[in-house]
C-alpha cells in the first residue's frame, strides 16, 4: 500500500546514478545508526530522461517529508511507501527542466537528514508528434490496419517500435511494418476476427527518436472490429459480390475498368475501404473530365478506385467494363452497398490484366505476410 505525499521546501537533486546524504543532531542516540539517504538521480545529474522514475530511499531511518519541484515551483506527484522508507515519482517529468528535492529524513538514532539537491532533464532538439488510427470507440472492418503517423521522419525506428503495444480480445498476433520513415502500420497475418476489441498503446513521450528528436506525447486508442464483410470483384463477371461471414448476401451488376487498358482497368489486389461519401466529384483532366459528381462513393484505393453510382453508364453495367478503374453500380445498388460498407472492409479484386504495385496508401494487404514482417525494425 502506498500513499501520495508532496511536501515542504525546494532543494534536492537526482542523478542518473545515485547520491547519499548523512546528517546529525546534538540530541541523537549515538548507539543507533544514522539514516542513509539515496537520491536517484543524484545531485547535479544532467540530461535525465523524462520517463525516469525519481526515487528517494532511506536505510536505518524514515522519510519525514519529501518534495520534488520544478523551477516554476510545481510539485511532482509521488508516492511514499507505507513504512516511509522510500518515495517514487508517479508522473513523468518535463523536457529541459531543473528539478529540486527538499524534505527531511530521520535516522533510527533521531538525527535529521536534510534532503537537498537538483538535476536537469534532457532538452530535445525537437519534439515529434504522432497520430493514431483507428481512434477511440470506432468500429472498423476486418482489414483495418492500425496506423501510427509521425510529423517528421524517425531515425531510430526500432526504439520507437518497441514503445508500441497492441492487445486484442481474440489474442491474434500481428506485426508492425514501416511503410516509410514517417509511418508504421500493424496488421495480423489474416483479417481480424469479427467483433474483436483492440487496444493500442503508443507510449512515445520521452522516447528518443534519434537525431535529437524525442516523442512529444503518448497516444492510445481502444476500438472494435465489426462484422466480417468482404467485397469480391472478378473483372470478367461484371458482378460486385458482397460476402458477410463467408456467405454471399448481395451480387450487384457492375461495370469495372476497361479490360484491355492497363492504365484504366480495375487492378488486381486486396484493398481496404478508406472512406465513404454521399457525393464525390471525380476529376481526371488527362481523360477529359472534371467535376463529374457521383453518388454513394466508397473509396478503396488512393490510386483512385471507388465503388459508386453511375446511372449515366447504365447501358454497360452488368455487361461491359467501360469505366476508368472504378466499379460503377446502378443508383439503388450503389446506395444499398454504401449503407452496408464500413471503413476497413477488404475489397478483393481479381481477373484484371494489371496488378497494382504496393505503393499507394493502405496497401497493407498487397504485401505477403513474410515480406510484411520483414518491414519491422525490431528483429
Amino acid at each position: 500500500m502506498k500513499r501520495t505525499l508532496v511536501a515542504l521546501v525546494a532543494g534536492l537533486t537526482l542523478l542518473t546514478g545515485c547520491s547519499s546524504v548523512v546528517a546529525g543532531s546534538p540530541n541523537s542516540d549515538t548507539s543507533k545508526p544514522d539514516a542513509k539517504v539515496t537520491l536517484s538521480p543524484a545531485d547535479g545529474t544532467k540530461d535525465v530522461q523524462v520517463t525516469s522514475q525519481v526515487q528517494v530511499t532511506v536505510v536505518d531511518g524514515t522519510i519525514e517529508s519529501v518534495a520534488l519541484k520544478s523551477a516554476e515551483g510545481k510539485d511532482v506527484k509521488g508516492t511514499l511507501t507505507e513504512d516511509k522508507s522510500g518515495w517514487t515519482t508517479a508522473e513523468p517529468l518535463g523536457y529541459g527542466k531543473t528539478y529540486s528535492y527538499s524534505g527531511k529524513a530521520v535516522g533510527a538514532n533521531g538525527k535529521p537528514v536534510e534532503l537537498k539537491g537538483s538535476f536537469t532533464t534532457v532538452a530535445p532538439g525537437s519534439q515529434t508528434r504522432a497520430t493514431l488510427w483507428p481512434g477511440d470507440n470506432q468500429t472498423v472492418g476486418v482489414a483495418a490496419p492500425i496506423m501510427v503517423k509521425f510529423e517528421a521522419p524517425v531515425q531510430d525506428k526500432a526504439t520507437v517500435e518497441k514503445a508500441l503495444k497492441v492487445t486484442n480480445s481474440a489474442n491474434v498476433t500481428g506485426s508492425w511494418a514501416w511503410l516509410n520513415a514517417q509511418e508504421v502500420h500493424y496488421r495480423p497475418e489474416k483479417y481480424w476476427p469479427a467483433n474483436t476489441q483492440i487496444k493500442v498503446e503508443a507510449k512515445l513521450y520521452g522516447v528518443n527518436y534519434g537525431g535529437g528528436a524525442f516523442g512529444k506525447a503518448d497516444v492510445t486508442s481502444e476500438f472494435t472490429i465489426g462484422r466480417n464483410q468482404v467485397v469480391k470483384i472478378d473483372n470478367p463477371t461484371h458482378q460486385l459480390v458482397v460476402l458477410r461471414d463467408g456467405q454471399q448476401v448481395a451480387s450487384y451488376p457492375a461495370s469495372f475498368g476497361k479490360d484491355a487498358d492497363p492504365e484504366l482497368t480495375t487492378p488486381n489486389g486486396t484493398f481496404v475501404v478508406m472512406s465513404k461519401h454521399d457525393t464525390f466529384s471525380f476529376d481526371n483532366p488527362r481523360y477529359g473530365y472534371t467535376n463529374v459528381v457521383k453518388k454513394w462513393a466508397v473509396r478503396f484505393s488512393n490510386h483512385g478506385e471507388f465503388i459508386h453510382e453511375n446511372n449515366d453508364n447504365a447501358a454497360n453495367i452488368g455487361k461491359n467494363n467501360t469505366s476508368h478503374g472504378c466499379a460503377n453500380l446502378l443508383e439503388a445498388d450503389a446506395k444499398a452497398y454504401f449503407d452496408s460498407a464500413m471503413v476497413g472492409d477488404p475489397v478483393e479484386v481479381t481477373g484484371s490484366i494489371t496488378t497494382l504495385p504496393a505503393q499507394f496508401d493502405w496497401y497493407d494487404w498487397q504485401i505477403p505476410w513474410d515480406q510484411w514482417k520483414s518491414k519491422s525494425a525490431v528483429k
